[in-house]
């Protein structure tokens, strides 16, 4: 099976470059993907109607290059994350996650058995993995389980538990929301500052990866700095965006 480059890094303490795709465009995530990030991340949750067609077209751009094909699924649903993998993801990030039972549902989605559920089928993901895939896969393919509420900090000791995941991913908007904080307030408060500690306390304390969502690369630097060693940082959306201001900033007038 085609090994899984982001946790070769994980492996080895370095550092994993990763940036998402939100606009569902295939021409624009094939750019990102051949700009040396270690992995694209489709965001299926948030990204522009990205539904499982387009994920799989923007899977197989995406693997034309060394980059890892990841996913941020719509919901905690075996259907999302068995499209995905099938198609090729090497990886899910798997959003809402608040109790073990909900971490339970996301990784038995992502395993074969004895570990997990996964219903084994011929698929594209043969052509792109290689030989070995049912055998090697559970090892393989990357499981994040999104802690967005401080009710999933107050039991994240629990979710470390569960077999088949591997690791967490904050999503510090919606964990800000749970505080009653506006988004993008959380890095100024204390509460919203412990809270992320716990959960990177708690991964280190399990052997897990902890992940958060930066808001720009040099944030995400600081998280990795902290401790974090999953920080995807920037978007096709947004590189666009940055990239159109500061041409128009460079022309002035």
């Amino acid at each position: 099976m085609r090994p899984n480059r982001v946790k070769a890094l994980w492996r080895e303490n370095k550092d994993v470059k990763a940036a998402w795709t939100i606009t569902g465009d295939p021409l624009t995530t094939e750019i990102l993907a051949n700009s040396d990030f270690d992995a694209i991340l489709i965001d299926m949750q948030h990204g522009f109607t990205i539904g499982p067609e387009r994920a799989g077209t923007l899977l197989q751009v995406i693997s034309t290059t060394d980059a890892v094909p990841m996913v941020r699924v719509p919901w905690n649903d075996p259907v999302h994350i068995q499209y995905v993998l099938d198609a090729g993801a090497y990886g899910v990030i798997v959003p809402l996650i608040n109790t073990p039972e909900d971490a339970a549902r996301a990784a038995g989605a992502t395993r074969y058995p004895p570990i997990g559920y996964r219903s084994i089928g011929a698929n594209r993901v043969e052509f792109y993995a290689g030989d070995n895939y049912l055998q090697e896969s559970n090892d393989e393919i990357i499981c994040l389980v999104m802690i967005e509420h401080i009710d999933a900090v107050g039991r994240i000791d629990e979710i470390a538990k569960v077999p088949g995941i591997d690791g967490f991913f904050i999503g510090p908007g919606d964990l800000a929301l749970s505080l009653g904080l506006a988004p993008g307030m959380g890095a100024s408060d204390a509460r919203f500052q412990a809270a992320c500690q716990r959960v990177l306390d708690a991964a280190r304390a399990n052997g897990l990866v902890a992940g958060i969502a930066p808001h720009s690369a040099k944030d995400a630097r600081v998280r990795v700095d902290q401790g974090f060693t999953f920080c995807p940082f920037g978007s096709d959306w947004g590189f666009l965006a940055e990239g159109a201001e500061a041409a128009l900033r460079d022309f002035g007038g």
